[in-house]
Order: C-alpha cells, then structure tokens, then sequence
C-alpha cells in the first residue's frame, strides 16, 4: 500500500492524500489551496502529482472548501468515480461547490479586467457553475456508522468529527496481501462540549493516523463560559449604543453564534437587540442544518423540541439581498451583524467593517482561526491602521477575541484523542493540516505520551504502509 501526500502538508489548507492499495487508487480529499491569489491558482489549477483520470475513488471528509473545493476541476479533468461522504455533507457539498464556483468566476472577472486592459491574454476559472454541478451525481452520501463495502479489498466508515454538520473522521479496512489493516483519517477534528453538534467519536484502534495539527501547539480558551462572555459583549454594545460586527465562517461557525444569542436571549443572559445575519451562503447553509438534526448534541435536540427552530427567533433576521445589506448601514446600534468571511478576507464582511471600524463605539467580533497576512489576523494582532479595498481606516472599534468557539481541537483536545489509541498497534501517525511549527510542538506531545513514528511530511512525499 502506497500514501503520498498532495496538499495540507506542512501548511493548513488544500487537503488531499493519495492511497494506491492493490491497482486501485483512492484520494481522501479533494480541498482549494487558499493562499495569495496567484499563488494560489497555479497550486489548484494542475494536478501536478497525479492523473484526475487514474483516481477510481474518492472519500471526502466533510464540505469546507480546503477539504472539497477542487472537486470539480478533478471532475473537470477527468475523474467519474464515486464520492464516498456522509448525507450532510453531500448536502452542506452542493450549495459550498456553487459558491465556490461562482467566486472563480468573480475573481477571474476581475483579474482579466486587468489584463485586457494591458494586451495580455485573459484567463479562465478554475471551474463554473456547470462543472460543480458536474460533481453532484457523482456524490454518495451514508449515515454515521454505516459500513460502506467500496470494493472486495476496501470497505470505509464515518464516525462524526464535531467539527462542522456532517464532518467525518475515516476509518478504512483495507485487505491486501492476506492482511488487513486498519487505516483513520481525522479530517479536521472538532472539540467536545461545542454547540449544537455531536462531540467527537473515538474510531478504533488502527494501523495508521492521519491527524490533523492546526492547533498542535495552541491552547483554547474553555468552552465553558462561552454564552456568559458573549452575553457580556452584548451588553457592552448596549451600553455604547453601538454595532457588533462578526466575521464567521458561513457554515459552522454562523450557526453556532446564533444558537448560543438565541439561548442568551431565552435565559435573560443579556437584553434582546437585533442579530442579522447577512450572507447567502450561511442562510442556504442554515437550511441544511435544520435538515439534519440527527447530528445534533442531546442540549440541541432538547432546545430544537422546546422552541421548535434553534437558528430562528424573532430578532433575528437572514439577508440575502445586497440592497438590504446595504441598508444595515444606516441603521443605528445597538444590533449585531454576522456576516463571512470568517477571515475578513473577501464577502460582505468587508463592506461592514469599512462602515464602523473607525467607530469607537463598535466592536468587532473574532470568534475563529485566521491565517497570517489576512485582514482578520491584523485585527486580532490589534492592528492600528488596516486596509479594506485599497484605503486605510484606522481601527477604532474596539476588537474582542473569543477563541473558545473554534472549531478545530487545541493541543489538549488532539492529544487527549490520540492518546486513545494503542501504541502497540498504532505504527505510523502522520501530521497534516498544520503549520510546521505546529506540527513539531504536537509531534513532540505525542512521543511525551508514548508514540512512535510520528512523520511531518512535505507535499509529494510517499511511504510505503
């Protein structure tokens, strides 16, 4: 059996892993690399390590784009093999590959403005509409647990990660040479205890890890306390008479704050103001959650049997219009405004902050990871002065961090979920989706607690298992 290893290495973006076991080959994966457009484009525009056309299958983890978003330019390539996934992803995967494809086409609408203008040849998506619709017949989706026979040398299963609606951790059984081995794969691992979801599932014990390390060498605020800090927030805002602005990632994160307002307001945490949500994405992506509450935590289901919709209340509003988001200007605090990106690199988000970030009386909200050099990890820096579509605004607000909201396991987390395993039977761990200085800080915790050969690879590395 062969893994090489194609994005999401030694870097926290662009999940992709290739399995070559017994002439058939699988990729676990198929996500965007997000980076520095250009950068970025090259990295996801060529297979470089492999033929789209050779992949039989592919097992994805779950929908957020650096895990699913260059499916259909594998598509577009020349791969017809099935999609392995659980129901809520292949559903969350439908609405987040059009997105995806309608902002390749934005963004090359843009750049070739440009280059028209200088004589130069203009360039062509990634991928469209058409071809993410291409994706979907392709996509089978199963429940949680379910044993998915792939072929007489393969069978896979997904046990919930609690990381976002329907992400899964894969746990292959894979024959070959009259053996089995036991194989997992974490995706992105969420943190017990969070909002709404399930916490994560222990899979058994297995051969060979691949773990995810993008917080390898940091530590979460408790989860505990989390309503009782944003209730404080709420008040804050009150107090100021001003406006609240979130950028959060549209599924998840969006979801996740609008549960917890709505139980803050319920149990009389903190005065009731107006919450809009404006992004379309995360209201198509809030129908998706209520379309799935058998990935709901016991506290969600009961909360869903009391007031009947967790992601609806009546201060809360969706947005979808660009005129009416526009009208949220105009209207005076207090409220709070979730709107994506959750980096605050491009979407509505930016257009809310140019609008109040110079006002002393907002605040504005990080409640998620943020990669170097984007907009939302200057303000989380506590930047002085940003830039937001080509101008300088001086950052007035006053800029709030809550990090206990990640979804991504902290050290602790990862750790305490390694540690499950055997470390007899478990032979190999590989580290992906982090940044290295991550990844040597949780490879040095796990060997602390017993492990072995624990490997940090680089892209188009391959092992044999």
């Amino acid at each position: 059996m062969e893994l090489q290893f194609i994005g999401a290495d030694r870097t926290v973006t662009g999940s992709m892993h290739k399995l070559k076991i017994n002439n058939k080959t699988y990729l676990l994966d198929c996500g965007l690399y997000q980076g520095k457009r250009k950068e970025a484009f090259e990295i996801n525009k060529d297979f470089d390590l492999f033929n789209p056309e050779e992949i039989d299958y592919l097992i994805l983890s779950h929908a957020h784009i650096d895990h699913c978003g260059n499916i259909p330019n594998l598509v577009k390539k020349g791969f017809d093999g099935s999609i392995f996934c659980t129901n809520a992803t292949k559903d969350l995967s439908r609405i987040m590959l059009k997105d995806s494809a309608h902002i390749q086409v934005k963004d090359v609408e843009y750049v070739n403005k440009k280059r028209i203008k200088q004589g130069k040849k203009p360039f062509e998506p990634l991928y469209d509409e058409k071809d993410a619709e291409a994706v979907f017949p392709l996509m089978k989706g199963f429940s949680y647990h379910e044993e998915i026979l792939i072929n007489e040398d393969v069978s896979v299963m997904f046990y919930d990660a609690g990381h976002i609606l329907g992400s899964a951790i894969v746990y292959l059984k894979i024959k070959e040479n009259g053996k089995e081995i036991k194989f997992g794969f974490s995706g992105d691992l969420g943190r017990p205890n969070l909002p709404i979801l399930k916490d994560p599932e222990q899979i058994p014990d297995v051969d060979c890890f691949i773990c995810e390390s993008t917080y390898g060498g940091r530590f979460h605020d408790k989860i505990e306390g989390s309503e009782a800090k944003l209730a404080e927030v709420i008040k804050k805002a009150i107090t100021n008479g001003g406006k609240i602005i979130v950028p959060a990632f549209s599924v998840g994160r969006t979801q996740e704050l609008v549960y917890s307002v709505h139980r803050i307001f319920e149990s009389k945490q903190a005065p009731r103001i107006p919450i809009y949500v404006d992004s379309p994405l995360s209201t198509n992506a809030t129908e998706i959650f209520r379309e799935h509450p058998e990935c709901f935590d016991e506290d969600t289901v009961k909360f869903l049997h009391k007031y009947d919709d967790p992601f609806g209340f009546n201060q809360l509003k969706y947005i979808t219009d660009v005129e009416d988001s526009k009208k949220l200007n105009d209207i005076c605090g207090p409220i709070m405004i979730i709107s994506a990106s959750g980096m605050a690199e491009t979407g509505r988000i930016l257009h809310h902050l140019a609008n109040n970030i110079e006002n002393s009386k907002n605040i504005i909200l990080m409640v998620g990871y943020c990669a170097e050099n984007t907009l939302g990890k200057k303000l989380i820096d506590k930047a002085t002065e940003v830039n937001i579509f080509g101008d300088e605004y001086k950052v007035k607000a006053e800029v709030i961090v809550m990090n206990s909201f990640s979804a991504h396991a902290d050290s602790n987390e990862l750790t305490d979920y390694s540690s499950k395993f055997d470390r007899n039977k478990l032979k190999n761990i590989f580290l992906v989706h982090g940044d290295y200085d991550q990844q040597l800080k949780y490879s040095d915790r796990l060997k602390t607690a017993g492990f072995k050969n624990i490997s940090i690879p680089s892209r188009g590395d391959v092992f044999e298992i």
